[in-house]
């Protein structure tokens, strides 16, 4: 349903009970939407209203082998190395979790070489906590990396602070807390920097990994 929803709203498209409406003024947009859960994906692939513009796949972002090689062919297919965009909404906990801090550096690093522009929208330390308390009531271990997490406290400032310094990314804008206390922030990738990206014609088509 997000991806849905953004991909209308940047092409300007208005709800219809068809969901059949066109881009406006030849607008062309393509969307990669990928998440782990193959079920998910599924049931993304089988309601989407825009199956070819919109692309649901069952990734797992921290498998490098699988991730570059799929990366690569569907970018291959628009003539592009890189995405215009990423979007990365309530992620970063779980990468983090799972793979420690080692994994989000990893993450981030990955997310920032491959996208000109990245939003980001980062749980905060509360979140975890909230997870590890969770596990603990449903009688299962606890996270693997939780109690050894050297990145943590303010996530916003933290994520930041990687991406600035370690990426070669500038911090565009903050665009506040959503009801959840989670910031949005924009983040694009440096010109000066080796992974900077030079700008795209107005007539080519943006391609964005979610």
């Amino acid at each position: 349903e997000l991806s849905v929803a953004l991909y209308r709203h940047l092409l300007g498209l208005q709800e219809s009970k068809g969901s059949l409406d066109e881009p406006a003024g030849g607008k062309e947009l393509n969307l990669l939407c990928c998440d782990i859960d193959p079920v998910l994906i599924a049931r993304a692939q089988q309601h989407s209203p825009f199956p070819a513009s919109i692309s649901f796949a069952k990734l797992d972002i921290m498998d490098s082998s699988a991730r570059d090689s799929f990366l690569s062919s569907y970018l291959s297919r628009f003539g592009r190395s890189t995405f215009d965009i990423g979007f990365c909404m309530s992620v970063t906990m779980w990468i983090h979790l799972n793979h420690g801090d080692r994994g989000l550096l990893e993450f981030l690093s990955f997310l920032s070489s491959v996208c000109t522009y990245l939003l980001m929208e980062p749980q905060p330390w509360k979140c975890y906590r909230a997870a590890a308390r969770r596990l603990r009531r449903l009688g299962r271990s606890d996270f693997e990396h939780f109690r050894a997490l050297a990145i943590n406290g303010d996530m916003v400032e933290r994520i930041t602070q990687i991406l600035t310094k370690d990426c070669a990314m500038e911090l565009v804008c903050c665009f506040g807390s959503t009801s959840w206390d989670r910031s949005l922030l924009l983040f694009k990738a440096s010109a000066s920097s080796p992974e900077g990206r030079t700008p795209l014609p107005k007539n080519e088509a943006p391609e964005q990994e979610q």
